[in-house]
């Protein structure tokens, strides 16, 4: 959809892009499985049969950490915060439906109101899962019984995605968007990004945008004029 033209701006050789927002789907039926995500895909569809009722989703920008914390959440009827706003009075309400999600977990200002977290959980017997790209044992932490509890933390990691997963990743944010793509288009782009699901996602939205703000459908030419330089 582009931007109403006047006659005076008619004679312009662009139209201006209207910026809108794209629902993305996050129910189960929409995540992308293989082998770089199995072991957490598993993890959370083995739910409550898990090694301990707090675990951690770990893994890259656009690996699918949210996907499945939403999926969980949905199943588990959990709780989903962001850890840069809970604070520690908030944990009991935060737990009060017996699970919670806590998204990019190191970003949880105060570290014992994660160590806190974590000892109430336990004594409510109320489960948790936290999202984040690193490892617990390489979070922020300085108390020494926050630091073993970190170490006990059961982790799965969300692995480098290959080209078939990137590909149907482009294709679910692409139908998302209600984007239609010409054939060869997908297989170009992925030439000419790096291998991750966070450059796949942006040049999926680059492409989508330079569309709109030109008027030209998202073609291969058009992706050749975005990406050819690339790599």
């Amino acid at each position: 959809m582009s931007a109403p033209m006047s006659p005076r701006s008619s004679s312009l050789p662009r139209q201006l892009a209207l910026a809108l927002d794209h629902d993305e789907s996050y129910a189960r039926e929409d995540f992308l499985s293989g082998p770089c995500n199995e072991a957490a895909l598993a993890l959370i569809e083995a739910w409550p049969d898990w090694p301990a009722r707090t675990v951690a989703v770990i893994g890259p920008e656009g690996s699918g950490k949210t996907h499945l914390a939403t999926v969980w959440a949905a199943a588990a009827g959990a709780r989903v915060v962001s850890g840069r706003h809970l604070a520690e009075a908030d944990l009991p309400a935060a737990l009060a439906t017996g699970a919670l999600v806590i998204e990019d977990a190191p970003a949880i200002e105060d570290e014992r109101t994660l160590f806190h977290l974590i000892n109430l959980a336990r004594e409510e017997g109320a489960f948790a899962l936290f999202t984040a790209r690193r490892a617990p044992t390489l979070w922020p932490a300085r108390l020494p019984d926050l630091i073993s509890r970190l170490r006990a933390l059961p982790v799965v990691t969300l692995a480098a995605p290959d080209d078939a997963m990137l590909q149907g990743v482009m294709m679910k944010l692409a139908a998302d968007r209600q984007l239609v793509l010409e054939s060869g288009v997908l297989r170009y782009i992925l030439t000419h990004i790096e291998r991750s699901f966070a450059a796949a996602r942006a040049a999926l939205i680059a492409l989508d945008k330079e569309a709109l703000r030109q008027g030209r459908p998202p073609s291969r030419a058009l992706a050749a004029e975005l990406f050819r330089d690339r790599q």
